[in-house]
């Protein structure tokens, strides 16, 4: 919405004379607004949005043009980008119905042109992009990006914006090695499982149990969390079968610790917790 007012002179032999001023409102037959379909981000993921255009007017809105800012932030005195438009992702519908997409440029900034709303209808465009290393993280980030609404009749551009915030949950992984590879009768034998923790919070504890079956079955069991003896109530282990678990409750994998670097980047340093289990063979 616009409001413009304007007043008029008279010059004539001997003066000169104002008007009243005359003042008006354009109203914007065009609304946008952007919706962040994901509700939250984790690293080197993908996130997905959705810009809904209406024209509510008479006439046809041609030349109109999309921009996402996709996050961009000023650090260190340069423009860093969190999102990365994905390739070949936007889709676009008019009425509800797919057509094809209009061009694209995926930047950053991402660009879209050459959209036409007819009077009346609605068109929306859904698209991906993927999260970046310059992507905040920790318990308090998020990614905020706003887009930008031009056209030929939009008298001034529209724009909306949608904030998501990073993923607060643990993603675990985990390596096993064996100690010696090659080794005789009767001699001594460990497994080792590293579980690392590139996530946000300490994995649940409750939730953090270790299965396996050891083949050749091992005895005189010996087991180690992070180098301190584990008590024999904290797992199970029947020699007959070799099969071996951690109790419930018993494993903890702290959080990861997230820095930026000086270019603006961020690096994620897992947090890891090492079970070994030795026996004899």
């Amino acid at each position: 919405m616009a409001v413009f007012s304007n007043q008029a002179t008279l010059s004539y032999t001997g003066g000169t004379i104002n008007s009243n001023i005359a003042s008006g409102e354009i109203t914007e037959a065009l609304s946008a607004t952007k919706t962040a379909v994901s509700a939250s981000y984790s690293p080197d993921g993908t996130v997905s949005y959705a810009v809904s255009i209406v024209n509510a007017g008479t006439s046809d809105a041609t030349g109109v043009s999309l921009t996402d800012d996709l996050g961009a932030a000023l650090f260190e005195g340069q423009t860093v980008y969190p999102l990365q438009y994905v390739d070949g992702s936007l889709l676009f519908f008019l009425d509800g119905v797919q057509g094809p997409a209009p061009t694209v440029a995926g930047g950053p900034p991402l660009s879209v042109s050459g959209i036409t709303v007819p009077a009346g209808s609605s068109v929306m465009l859904i698209y991906e992009a993927r999260v970046s290393a310059f992507a905040p993280l920790g318990p308090d980030a998020a990614i905020t990006n706003t887009i930008t609404v031009t056209g030929d009749c939009i008298v001034t551009p529209l724009t909306d914006s949608a904030s998501i915030p990073m993923q607060m949950a643990p993603r675990l992984s985990i390596a096993k090695s064996v100690s010696p590879e090659v080794v005789t009768g009767c001699s001594e034998l460990s497994y080792t499982f590293v579980i690392q923790n590139s996530g946000s919070e300490a994995g649940a504890e409750a939730a953090v149990v270790i299965t396996d079956v050891f083949d050749p079955i091992l005895s005189d069991l010996r087991v180690t969390l992070d180098g301190a003896p584990m008590a024999r109530a904290a797992y199970s282990y029947d020699e007959a079968t070799g099969t071996f678990s951690t109790a419930a409750g018993q494993l903890r994998v702290p959080g990861a610790v997230f820095t930026q670097n000086a270019d603006g980047s961020w690096m994620t340093t897992p947090g890891i917790t090492v079970l070994t289990v030795s026996g004899i063979i």
